[in-house]
């Protein structure tokens, strides 16, 4: 289950200098120097903080509530909590802290991801579970639940509210997932329901913190938090055909994990969708044969996900990508013109730029 948006790593547009291994990572999609030196320094202190919370939670020397802090990560939710920030009166002690709650939460979730998925490995090191075992690994990613609730309770009782809800739609999503479409319900909206709760509820949170941080209200909030929210499907979507195109050196992890674990992402759900409505292809009936298969070698996986890769279907999953990242900045227009708002459309650009 990788639907909660760790994988590969978007560019940089604005050729923002690096601040820390993980802030050089984190899409910059801006040009303007003035902005781009905000959310580097941003970025760089939010790093601080984040080290200086997971070395708060570790009760063994080798701490394992670190180690995907360790080796790195997009830190895609705090740079849009940065440049979210930009629409109004910039980056502010709210708004450091804030971004901090958010990624130690998206940081536990993936704990349990892996737990879940029996993922081996996590931004190309082993993962927390493979290295201490499940109890271990589930614990660290409590302890930063934990942590992520301590920090978000100094800002107030609203981003109390914002942190309960976002997490609840996050285990809402997991189970959605787990428990798949029930009786009546159409397999392709099931999975975009899926990723809003379990990848865009936080996204959304990430860019509700800045902007309200930074004094937006009313219906530009709410436009920044759906436009947030979109994006992370986009995010989501995209991954789902990064998945099967892109390297393991790239992805941090063995591609086609999904397939291998009967997690649904959206390339097999419209070739399913396809052998419904009985406009399938032999092709596509052979690889979804073969996805019914046994894919426990790694022989086996690997010609799978090549052929489902080369299939027409992937395009499909594709625009979908683009569409729901066009959906997001178009929820912008209610906003006045500014760098930021320039930036925020390049932003869900840089999202789907990634399937080139």
């Amino acid at each position: 289950m990788t639907t909660t948006g760790d994988t590969g790593a978007p560019a940089s547009p604005g050729g923002a200098p690096p601040a820390g291994p993980a802030a050089a990572s984190a899409p910059l999609p801006t040009n303007d120097p003035e902005l781009e030196a905000a959310l580097v320094d941003g970025l760089a202190e939010i790093e601080r903080r984040l080290e200086a919370a997971v070395s708060a939670t570790s009760v063994l020397d080798d701490a394992p509530s670190s180690h995907l802090l360790s080796a790195g990560g997009k830190r895609m939710r705090p740079a849009l909590a940065l440049l979210a920030a930009q629409l109004g009166t910039g980056t502010s002690e709210e708004v450091l802290e804030a971004a901090v709650g958010v990624e130690l939460t998206h940081l536990a979730s993936l704990y349990h991801d892996d737990v879940m998925d029996s993922a081996a490995t996590r931004r190309g090191v082993p993962t927390a579970h493979e290295v201490w075992g499940n109890s271990v690994a589930i614990l660290a990613g409590d302890l930063l639940f934990a942590r992520a609730s301590q920090t978000v309770a100094g800002l107030g009782p609203v981003a109390v509210r914002i942190q309960a809800e976002t997490f609840e739609r996050l285990c809402v999503g997991q189970l959605h997932e787990t428990l798949g479409p029930q009786e009546g319900d159409d397999p392709v909206e099931h999975h975009i329901g899926v990723l809003a709760g379990k990848t865009g509820s936080l996204i959304a949170a990430a860019a509700h913190y800045g902007a309200m941080f930074a004094g937006l209200s009313g219906e530009e909030l709410r436009a920044v938090v759906e436009y947030g929210e979109r994006v992370g499907v986009a995010f989501q979507l995209a991954d789902d055909v990064l998945d099967l195109t892109s390297s393991a050196e790239v992805l941090g992890k063995t591609p086609g994990t999904d397939l291998r674990e009967g997690v649904p992402t959206m390339p097999v759900l419209l070739l399913q969708r396809r052998a419904a409505d009985g406009r399938i292809d032999d092709e596509g009936t052979a690889i979804l044969d073969a996805l019914a298969g046994d894919l426990g070698s790694p022989e086996a996986l690997e010609a799978v996900v090549a052929r489902l890769a080369a299939h027409p279907v992937m395009e499909e999953a594709r625009e979908m990508a683009r569409a729901v990242a066009a959906e997001a900045v178009a929820q912008l227009d209610v906003l006045p013109d500014s760098v930021a708002k320039q930036a925020l459309g390049e932003f869900a650009d840089v999202v789907v730029e990634r399937l080139a």
